[in-house]
């Protein structure tokens, strides 16, 4: 077997990579929550540390690198430039440095805050234009690595979600406050592609098959807004006494600025093989686990 590098194993995302990798031996780093997926080695690496970059890449000497380790809370990284900077920057560009030292694939999940939101849906080709400080990073990390590696792949990603047990996503706060009655406030012009950690997986590795090079759109099948999302997780789980306001996000104060409409193109992944599920039916396949 290959060796397969997945940074951020631990993570939400870098979990479903884990499972999904079954024809590769998979090298999982993690810092500060050790990966519990079937059966990969984990490594403990700060990534903001390049000797520790360094020392790993000479340690494990892989045969592809799926770079999924971020701080990815926008507001997060508005409110704390500095390390958003150090995480999804400068680590991101010694890796892809690290993967032309050894000359391999190196898959980086970037994401669809890329763009404003105001001209989707967007293709790979559409300039970037990010209003928040999450996605200015993402693109400063984007062209950093591209000029640094030639076998980078960048794969914007959009919205995820599932039941992965090292990491939430957005559906987990989503069912707690449904279930309990409590009142969910969701947007209504918050559009998103909703995307199945399992499915996300199967995208990332399926680049690596097809030895894909540049930047990717592994978006949804549909596209949906926050409160339509909602209401679909009120349909699948058959909570009776969910109570759901719509709301507009000028509504709702954030540290960070959010886009409106972040629909994504995804013709050239699908002619790749890219066979993402729809909202609902990714549900249904994880509803016993939520």
């Amino acid at each position: 077997m290959q060796k397969l590098l997945v940074t951020g194993a631990s993570g939400f995302l870098g979990w479903y990579i884990t499972e999904a990798a079954t024809t590769w031996q998979v090298i999982g780093t993690y810092w500060h929550h050790r990966n519990i997926a079937q059966s990969p080695y984990s490594v403990p690496v700060d990534l903001t540390n390049q000797q520790a970059v360094q020392q790993l890449f000479q340690d494990q000497k892989p045969d592809a690198v799926v770079h999924a380790a971020a701080l990815s809370q926008p507001n997060a990284c508005q409110q704390h430039p500095n390390l958003s900077y150090k995480i999804n920057v400068l680590a991101a560009w010694q890796i892809a440095e690290e993967c032309a030292r050894l000359d391999i694939p190196c898959v980086f999940t970037s994401s669809e805050q890329v763009f404003d939101g105001t001209q989707a849906p967007y293709r790979e080709i559409d300039p970037v234009s990010p209003i928040n400080l999450y996605g200015e990073h993402k693109a400063l990390a984007e062209t950093g690595m591209l000029a640094r590696h030639r076998k980078v792949i960048v794969c914007r990603m959009p919205l995820m979600f599932g039941a992965a047990p090292t990491a939430s996503s957005f559906i987990q706060p989503f069912i707690q406050r449904l279930r309990t009655g409590e009142q969910l406030q969701a947007f209504t012009d918050e559009i998103r592609m909703p995307l199945s950690g399992w499915d996300a997986a199967q995208g990332l590795l399926l680049t690596l098959e097809q030895k894909y090079q540049g930047i990717l759109h592994l978006g949804g099948p549909a596209s949906l807004s926050r409160f339509a999302m909602a209401k679909i997780l009120v349909e699948v789980l058959g909570i009776d006494q969910a109570n759901i306001t719509p709301c507009k996000q000028a509504d709702v104060q954030m540290a960070a600025p959010r886009p409106q409409n972040l629909a994504m193109d995804n013709t050239i992944a699908l002619k790749l093989g890219f066979k993402p599920q729809d909202f609902r039916s990714a549900l249904l396949t994880i509803r016993d686990r939520l």
